[in-house]
């Protein structure tokens, strides 16, 4: 299992296209990935998911992998969350 925790960065937070983008690049990975913050843990992979947390810039998430390439998977997703794709 590998874990990274970073604060978002990026204007728009895990919502509409950052979200789609975000999720898209999470299901490229075999692991098992998941989004923690404060308590509650979902799957990285789950657009409903993700946009049930409502993660705005400035939050802090704990980024979670498990499964054969889990710490490229975290860092990719550790990235996206501090620029904005458009």
């Amino acid at each position: 299992m590998y874990m990274q925790q970073s604060i978002v960065k990026c204007e728009s937070g895990l919502y509409n296209r950052q979200a789609t983008y975000f999720i898209q690049k999470a299901n490229e990975f075999k692991s098992s990935i998941w989004i923690e913050v404060e308590e509650r843990r979902i799957n990285a992979k789950s657009l409903l998911g993700v946009l049930s947390m409502g993660i705005t810039k400035g939050t802090r998430v704990s980024l979670i992998a498990e499964g054969p390439d889990e710490e490229e998977a975290v860092n990719t997703l550790t990235e996206m969350l501090v620029k904005e794709v458009f």
